[in-house]
């Protein structure tokens, strides 16, 4: 598919070669500016341009790769919500970042843009991308995710190295954020690639491929054919094997050698996200926004051709990182521009004639490297059929949550709680409505092993009718199965409900509404407040005072808010007839004495 680039991207042409040229201009400025700041004369943008680093410790920590998890308290988004994995990020461009952020006077300055009602726009070229990517997720945690400002930044970046895991990706997406984040790529740049290599494989050459990139240094594109070529060897073997771990992924095959191998080399962690556009270096374009897609690219674009010499080819993958303002001037003047969107179709020969098959010819694509394609399509397109069925079942669900409401409520006219009714198991209803339970917890824990295997889109637990479909399913359902724990006394051989017992889809349904909320972990936790009182009632006062005392706190709380029912208080509650064995001293002056009947 073509079209205008600025069009179909949301950022106007102009924009995105400012940006270039003020991200080489950041270069020229450091070590003396830790960024360029430059308004547009015009009314709508303020740019922030970061320069890159030449010295390999800003590139890489002491360890293999150099990741760490992210800093929660500025990147809480960045985590699989349900399954609660934090990010990993690239420690040393991290660290590059926190201290540009408490060394200058970044905040101030986009601050002072904020209160003009400015466009953002971050930018910065080689290892200045990754400064560029922190920043603008760090805008959008302080400024859009709480609303605090209704214009999203833009993050435009040239020849970055890859910064975060695929953690990342799914995160951004998730936030719907990923498409503000627009990579440019020459196809044969080296520099993009380089993080899908150990330190132990490329330290040697790093330090001489960085001098011959530093405009500043006295070996500026000064070559050496024999360190170029270990360098890309290093680099590209590495890339192999973690596009090709990747592939199998994609294929839902199983390579016994490859897994044996994996289990012993460690693999990058560092994944691709956002948009890319892959500048094919005869002012083409192609710009795709599959992450998958997008790190098979990264292997199969640079490979050497066989009508080129190994030395013209090493040569010219280290100059394309220093001609991004150049070829986007003649790429973005022509505009020939392929989406690639249907990937399912790609063709798989170099002979088909459509726009997608010169693009893709372009880039110099094998026949494998169009398989790969193709995979990562399906993959998309599997997870898009599974949220289809799930879907299906929503109906479903809204009608049994309706029936256990009503039992509920019959419960409540008859004078005893749902609780203490399910788990004494007496009437027909009681069995009925366990079946109902059941037929429930069914369809939850196939949508959280779909979760937890990435099987579904990104976009999932992001979706606001599955978090309050999510939250009156935990509400309703998860007292019921704390009954049935208690009741059959599984907390003798397995442990507490709350350490051992509890399913993962109230765990995950909890997590994603306190997400949505931006309340922290454990704030929505009144659906587990039965299993508190199962824990402390069985224990000498003396032991759980301070518990007892916060519980009592939380009540007051969650009954005020109606996420608890008034039910609790009946006389033949569970929770009554054990509030009333505590002593006399303490339910004088609890905050619960005026909720019980003496």
């Amino acid at each position: 598919m073509g079209g205008i680039l600025g069009d179909s991207i949301g950022v106007r042409e102009e924009i995105i070669q400012k940006a270039c040229k003020l991200s080489m201009k950041a270069h020229e400025k450091s070590p003396g500016k830790p960024y360029v700041h430059e308004k547009n004369r015009g009314p709508t943008e303020a740019f922030f341009a970061f320069p890159g680093s030449w010295a390999v410790e800003d590139w890489y920590s002491r360890r293999a790769f150099g990741e760490i998890k992210v800093d929660v308290s500025k990147f809480p988004s960045i985590k699989s919500v349900g399954n609660d994995e934090t990010g990993l990020v690239n420690e040393a461009f991290s660290r590059r970042f926190e201290d540009l952020l408490s060394g200058s006077s970044l905040a101030t300055e986009v601050e002072k843009a904020i209160s003009d009602r400015k466009q953002i726009v971050f930018a910065g070229h080689s290892a200045g991308g990754p400064m560029a990517i922190l920043a603008s997720i760090w805008f959008f945690e302080k400024y859009i995710r709480f609303n605090h400002y209704q214009i999203p930044p833009f993050c435009l970046t040239f020849g970055s190295p890859l910064a975060g895991n695929h953690i990342f990706s799914h995160a951004l997406r998730r936030e719907n954020w990923a498409r503000y984040f627009i990579h440019f790529v020459m196809s044969r740049d080296i520099v993009p690639r380089i993080m899908l290599a150990p330190l132990s494989n490329v330290e040697q050459g790093l330090q001489f491929i960085l001098e011959f990139l530093n405009p500043k240094s006295p070996h500026y594109l000064m070559y050496e054919p024999t360190v170029a070529s270990n360098f890309l060897l290093s680099v590209m073997r590495n890339a192999l094997s973690v596009a090709s771990r990747a592939a199998c992924y994609l294929k839902g095959c199983t390579n016994l050698l490859l897994e044996t191998v994996a289990s012993i080399v460690e693999l990058s962690p560092y994944r691709p996200f956002g948009i890319f556009v892959f500048c094919t270096g005869n002012g083409k374009l192609v710009v795709l926004d599959n992450p998958d897609a997008v790190l098979q690219l990264l292997f199969f674009c640079l490979q050497l051709s066989p009508e080129e010499e190994n030395s013209e080819f090493v040569h010219g993958m280290f100059r394309q990182h220093l001609a991004y303002e150049s070829e986007l001037q003649e790429s973005l003047t022509m505009q020939d521009v392929t989406f690639l969107v249907n990937l399912v179709d790609v063709p798989l020969s170099a002979d088909a004639r459509t726009n997608d098959a010169a693009a893709l010819n372009d880039l110099g694509l094998t026949t494998r490297a169009r398989l790969c394609l193709r995979a990562a399509g399906e993959l998309e397109k599997q997870k898009l059929e599974n949220q289809k069925k799930i879907d299906s079942n929503k109906d479903t669900v809204k009608e049994v949550l309706k029936k256990i409401q009503e039992y509920k409520t019959s419960c409540e006219i008859r004078k005893v709680g749902y609780y203490d009714a399910f788990k004494i198991q007496k009437e027909n209803a009681d069995f009925n409505v366990n079946v109902k339970r059941q037929e429930l917890t069914g369809i939850l824990d196939e949508i959280v092993e779909m979760i937890r295997r990435y099987e579904l889109p990104d976009r999932f637990e992001g979706r606001k009718e599955w978090i309050e479909l999510g939250t009156l399913f935990r509400r309703l359902v998860e007292p019921l199965d704390i009954a049935n724990y208690y009741r059959h006394l599984m907390n003798e051989s397995t442990g507490p409900y709350m350490v051992k017992g509890r399913p993962k889809r109230y765990r995950f349904t909890q997590r994603w509404l306190e997400h949505a909320e931006r309340t922290p972990a454990g704030f929505s936790s009144e659906t587990t407040f039965w299993a508190e009182v199962e824990e402390l009632r069985v224990k000498p006062y003396a032991q759980v005072r301070d518990k007892v005392l916060r519980l009592e706190e939380q009540v007051v709380t969650w009954v005020g808010g109606g996420l608890l029912g008034k039910d609790i208080f009946l006389d033949e509650s569970t929770f009554t007839k054990w509030w009333r064995t505590l002593p006399f001293d303490h339910r004088s002056g609890s905050c619960l004495a005026g909720f019980i009947s003496k």
